[in-house]
């Protein structure tokens, strides 16, 4: 019998593994910036934000730690997006190779990382899923653990993903008590990593079962334990 016809992923995959790597390089580079502020300490002007709507000009350094993280954010949601699109694609590879319907519906593909509670679980199960319909005899990467374990660290520290407040308030986060941003910046890049090579491993799986040159053939077999 022939293999089912598959979306081809090896462009899609290298695409987001670029991304990934691109948006962990921005948030290292967070880090360092936020090293210097914590090292050049808060100028006797205050924080940048001084309250009441009153906000004093910054220095140079802090200056350039805006720019760097307003890079990041476009790094970051670019990320996102080929990250979503490589998903679709291996999630209906899934489905082909199955020939089962997908576990989560469509939806939960977008709603999954914003629901409340629901963002603690159902992402990880679609990638789960996936592997399961894609090598069903094989264990689940341990990338896909480490990942997501990373990924929860890094939206919940409450200084990382999720974090809402203004990059001014970053900044006098910086001055005061550096260490739970780094804490974010490292889990965020290192969740950044094992989701590339999660990629490139589930990836490997589906070309796998129809014979497909494989780029992620080596780090899927390693991954998989």
């Amino acid at each position: 019998m022939e293999p089912p016809a598959l979306h081809p992923l090896r462009g899609v995959t290298r695409c987001a593994v670029a991304a990934l790597a691109l948006a962990g390089g921005a948030w290292i580079a967070r880090g360092v910036w936020q090293i210097r502020l914590a090292k050049a300490g808060q100028p006797l002007s205050g924080p940048p934000d001084q309250g009441e709507g009153r906000h004093r000009p910054l220095t140079a350094l802090e200056d350039s730690y805006h720019f760097v993280s307003a890079c990041g954010d476009v790094l970051t949601v670019l990320c996102a997006l080929t990250f979503l699109v490589w998903l679709l694609r291996a999630r209906d590879n899934a489905r082909a190779l199955s020939g089962r319907q997908p576990r989560h519906a469509l939806p939960w593909v977008y709603l999954g990382w914003v629901v409340p509670v629901a963002n603690l679980w159902v992402p990880r199960g679609i990638v789960a899923d996936i592997h399961r319909a894609s090598a069903p005899e094989a264990r689940l990467p341990r990338t896909v653990d480490v990942w997501w374990g990373l990924w929860l660290v890094g939206a919940a520290s409450g200084a990382g993903l999720m974090y809402t407040g203004t990059t001014d308030a970053v900044v006098a986060r910086a001055y005061s008590n550096v260490g739970p941003l780094l804490a974010a910046d490292a889990a965020v890049a290192g969740a950044a990593v094992a989701c590339a090579l999660m990629v490139r491993a589930l990836t490997g799986a589906q070309e796998s079962r129809t014979g497909s040159p494989r780029s992620g053939n080596a780090i899927g077999s390693t991954a998989g334990g």
